[in-house]
This record gives structure tokens, sequence and C-alpha cells, in this order.
């Protein structure tokens, strides 16, 4: 449980951060309660209390990107996922 809100911690901090690892990304929404499948290429299609969203795993390296840290959290707040929910 305290791994996945260091995790919201991270994305919702100011400045953006781009060392947050997408698998404690995946982790956070699965536990939120998240259905995630497999897209082509890189893409990870997730859907979390209705609300539907494409990502780009990032590859090669394992830290998700400034820019879709910031689609995370709007993706988030959208799924109506708060502090308390992770």
């Amino acid at each position: 449980m305290g791994r996945h809100r260091k995790t919201y911690q991270a994305i919702f901090k100011d400045p953006v951060s781009a060392s947050i690892a997408w698998q404690d990304i995946e982790a956070l929404l699965r536990s939120a309660g998240a259905e995630i499948s497999e897209g082509e290429g890189s893409r990870v299609r997730i859907v979390l209390n209705g609300v539907r969203a494409v990502f780009h795993r990032p590859h090669p390296e394992k830290e998700t990107r400034r820019g879709a840290v910031r689609s995370m959290r709007r993706f988030l707040n959208e799924a109506g996922v708060n502090y308390d929910d992770v």
C-alpha cells in the first residue's frame, strides 16, 4: 500500500518527475482496479472507473517521460482516483 502511495505522490509532484518507473505506475493502476491490456507495439490500453486511455510503455528505458506523467495525472483525475484510493 505504501509503495503505491509513493508512486501516486511522485506522479503529482511538481516539477514533473522523469524518474518514475513505468512498472510502478502499472502496479498503482492495478491496485486502483484498472484493467490493463496490451495494444500493438508498446501501447497499453487502460480502463479505470469507465475512463479509457492508451499509453506507450517506455522502452528501452524503464522511466516514464514527463509528458506521459502529465497525461497520467489527467487520467487519474478523470477516473476519480485520489490519494485515499491507493
